[in-house]
């Protein structure tokens, strides 16, 4: 399973231009289509360090906010299936 942690935008030129409130609206119902939803969470030190026993993070990575995200989904993804 392919997760992207961020997402650029690139109009094209047939495509009209959208405001920011627009395309976030956009990309919301989309998301939804797909049956993800967007959240924000907090984790503990003691998550992170769990994430890098388990070998999905490694330990020089632990600041690095899109690898963490991909560790958890890797988590769920082994977990959760």
């Amino acid at each position: 399973m392919t997760h992207n942690a961020e997402l650029t935008v690139t109009p094209s030129n047939s495509e009209p231009a959208r405001s920011a409130a627009a395309e976030r609206m956009r990309l919301h119902r989309e998301r939804r289509r797909q049956g993800l939803r967007c959240l924000t969470i907090e984790l503990r030190e003691t998550e992170i360090d769990a994430l890098v026993r388990m070998g999905l993070l490694r330990a020089e990575m632990r600041n690095d906010a899109s690898t963490i995200i991909e560790a958890l989904y890797a988590h769920f993804d082994g977990t959760l299936g």
